[in-house]
């Protein structure tokens, strides 16, 4: 199928098509191209997007789809800690039914769809519940088994053995939706036993693997204690920065350690709304940057965020980073815009074009109406600027991935939004009727 799409600006690697036009056969892009002085295309294939950006569509990197339904449990509590992360979440997905995730992540997956976002990497529970409904979606993923046995030989045994038959039902759901392993954090809640067998599982089914890291520093001390070494040594002794990895949040990571991290399929991914509403430290961003690191971004889950917009996450990331470095602009915002498309697939591993609109690239497109970037005058303020700054997951008109729309006009075109919103909300209701019977039996 052929799709030819014109818009005032088209966001390219190195420059802004003003107006522009984009040539798309099969899902792929085939052409990037200025308007002529013959004027835009016209026929049947032609689609005006007028008043509008076509840019790459966003990443989220780091997200958990069915925490929608713990939306505003973790107010005043940070999860990045151990202590709020059991008080606030496992003490309530300890009621959590496989019946409950659907609704849930139909929400989350419709939320990103309105707000911009076309691919995510996801680590969670029941993962093999998860997955139907993001490839109902159409959206790009990378869904992780989420695993946690802190050092139980039953528990361990019974999460590797889930997992791996969710890699194997996976495999047959189409190129868009990927199975991980998802250990939910290295040496804290997964021993090394446990890594040693994940790394088998990735290895076995090609798949990469997803965990938080250095959300407060509780692996750093554990490894000084136990092997004398910081975290990252041993993840390279055990093989993990062979693999591809992402490490969510990267907080407390130790800036002489991130060499250990450049020219590696390892990631580190930022949510930088989660730091500041956690009151965690500010991450190494700028060290990490300058080493070569990949660095994504992400919103985390929306217990503690609140929105799955990464406009939001964008801005959020260069005023925290002008903030902790006292350097104005310090990661400019053509760098954001990276952060949030091209090293959020190669954090994925989608593939070498993907998140920028050249040749070759999968068409993973997003239109943002101009007049809702509030841009200051052209030749003051440039557009990747008022992206970031000006842009919000609100002025998203238009969504494709892989050349197929989720999304025309504001219009969700393969999830219904209204009753997903109903069955979640209802699933929260059955969740939290069984943390009060649990709290009363005790």
């Amino acid at each position: 199928m052929r799709t030819t799409l014109v818009a005032d600006h088209v966001l390219l690697p190195d420059r802004v098509l003003s107006p522009g036009v984009v040539r798309i056969d099969d899902g792929t892009i085939t052409a990037a191209d200025p308007i002529g002085p013959a004027g835009p295309p016209a026929g049947p294939d032609t689609i005006r997007l007028d008043g509008r950006i076509l840019m790459p569509g966003l990443v989220n990197s780091h997200t958990h789809t069915p925490m929608s339904l713990l939306k505003g449990v973790a107010e005043g509590w940070s999860l990045l800690t151990k202590e709020g992360w059991l008080n606030r979440v496992r003490a309530l997905e300890a009621g959590l039914k496989p019946s409950a995730i659907p609704g849930a992540v139909a929400v989350s997956c419709a939320e990103m769809i309105a707000s911009g976002t076309t691919t995510f990497a996801d680590q969670y529970l029941f993962a093999e519940e998860i997955v139907p409904t993001v490839v109902r979606s159409g959206l790009r993923a990378a869904v992780a088994y989420g695993i946690v046995e802190l050092g139980d030989d039953a528990a361990r045994e019974r999460e590797l053995a889930a997992c791996s038959d969710f890699l194997e039902r996976t495999t047959g759901t189409g190129p868009l939706v990927r199975g991980w392993v998802g250990p939910h954090a290295f040496f804290v809640d997964n021993s090394e036993q446990a890594i040693e067998a994940e790394l088998a599982l990735a290895d076995a089914h090609g798949a990469g693997l997803h965990a938080h890291f250095a959300t407060s520093g509780e692996e750093d001390a554990w490894c000084r204690e136990t092997v004398g070494t910081t975290a990252l040594v041993r993840m390279k002794a055990l093989g993990l920065l062979d693999r591809r990895v992402l490490l969510a949040h990267g907080c407390t990571v130790l800036p002489e350690d991130l060499p250990l991290l450049a020219d590696t399929d390892v990631s580190l991914v930022f949510a930088p709304n989660v730091c500041m509403a956690s009151g965690a430290s500010p991450p190494p961003f700028r060290e990490a940057l300058d080493q070569g690191v990949t660095v994504a971004l992400g919103t985390d889950n929306v217990c503690n965020n609140g929105s799955y917009d990464m406009f939001a996450e964008m801005r959020a990331m260069g005023r925290l980073a002008s903030f902790v470095s006292r350097v104005p602009d310090a990661v400019p915002a053509r760098t954001l815009l990276a952060m949030a498309t091209t090293a959020g697939h190669r954090a994925l591993g989608t593939g070498p074009a993907a998140g920028t609109i050249v040749p070759g690239a999968p068409a993973d497109l997003i239109a943002v109406a101009t007049a809702d970037l509030c841009r200051g005058p052209v030749r003051m303020q440039s557009l990747e600027s008022a992206l970031v700054y000006g842009g919000s997951g609100h002025a998203a008109v238009d969504s494709m991935v892989d050349g197929r729309w989720l999304m025309r006009e504001h219009t969700l075109l393969t999830l219904d939004a209204s009753s997903s919103y109903e069955l979640r909300d209802e699933d929260a209701e059955t969740l939290l009727a069984a943390a009060r019977a649990r709290a009363a039996a005790t």
